[in-house]
């Protein structure tokens, strides 16, 4: 009986004659030759649920499919199913092996993303698990992403609670190791707005630029789902006759006539002047703000 061989199938991706496919390689850890190999291709149509795409018998330990952007396409969950039997004797067969599921398309690391409103950089990496064909050989062989930024569940537009530092990622084919055939990072940074706003849902979007290849022309990926941490907001105070309240709480008076060096970060270049003029008269010397400058 060929009740279980260990076949253990793989998808892995291949460039064949410059055309995306996927391979499923197989092979029993006691090959019994003469064996036959029954391969089933499918996908995952809804969660749960597989749509069958291609089958095949052969005495090879592989079977390819061609991604042809209409059967199989970018974003498809792809899987091989096994099944091996004597030939001669198709009734006595082993019982079908599944492989993992093969995500064909973009990938974004991590898929989701928490931070806060604290200036820190996240990197995010981009990658394609496809490897990059090049259609017609030329010199720019690359697929370039472009990204962009909106909030979510927000009735009124308004600026975006997340800055990137590019707007456009390239991603150039390099040898396909791991899951990635084709990387590129780009830091996210949470903006501070200075006001409490509780915590908010961003996402991030990509979308190929002019593509040639047929196969990319139709394909958006999947969004990343960024949420932003509302931080408490600091507030210094100088008024009237300059009464000076600092970030701490700490109060005093500045009577003196002048410019003055109000605050100064010691993380970031940002600091504020202030200047106050003699607004007393002749009965009491006093002070009052008439200038501020901010950098």
């Amino acid at each position: 009986k060929l009740t279980s061989l260990a076949l253990q199938p793989v998808i892995t991706p291949e460039l064949v004659q410059g055309r995306v496919h996927l391979k499923c390689s197989y092979s029993p850890r006691f090959p019994e030759p003469p064996v036959q190999y029954r391969v089933l291709w499918s996908r995952l149509s809804s969660p749960g649920k597989r749509e069958q795409l291609h089958h095949e018998t052969t005495p090879q330990s592989f079977s390819y499919v061609e991604m042809d952007g209409a059967n199989l396409r970018l974003g498809d969950t792809v899987f091989c199913s096994v099944t091996a039997f004597r030939r001669g004797s198709p009734e006595q067969q082993s019982l079908p092996e599944d492989s993992k599921g093969f995500y064909a398309g973009i990938k974004f690391l991590p898929e989701s993303l928490e931070i806060a409103e604290d200036g820190k950089e996240h990197v995010l990496t981009v990658l394609s698990t496809v490897p990059i064909g090049c259609p017609g050989q030329d010199d720019s062989c690359k697929i370039t992403l472009q990204l962009s930024t909106e909030h979510l569940g927000s009735q009124v537009p308004g600026p975006p609670d997340i800055a990137l530092s590019a707007c456009q990622v390239d991603l150039v084919p390099e040898p396909c190791s791991g899951s990635s055939c084709a990387a590129a990072t780009v830091t996210v940074t949470a903006v501070t707005d200075f006001a409490q706003d509780g915590n908010r849902g961003s996402r991030i979007s990509a979308e190929p630029v002019a593509p040639r290849d047929l196969l990319w022309k139709a394909y958006t990926p999947r969004d990343v789902k960024v949420t932003v941490r509302d931080l408490p907001t600091g507030n210094c105070y100088s008024f009237t006759d300059p009464h000076i309240i600092t970030f701490d709480g700490w109060r005093y008076d500045n009577y003196k006539i002048g410019t003055f060096l109000l605050c100064r970060s010691e993380s970031r270049p940002f600091e504020v002047h202030v200047r106050q003029w003699d607004c007393g008269g002749h009965r009491s010397a006093t002070a009052c703000n008439c200038g501020v400058a901010a950098q």
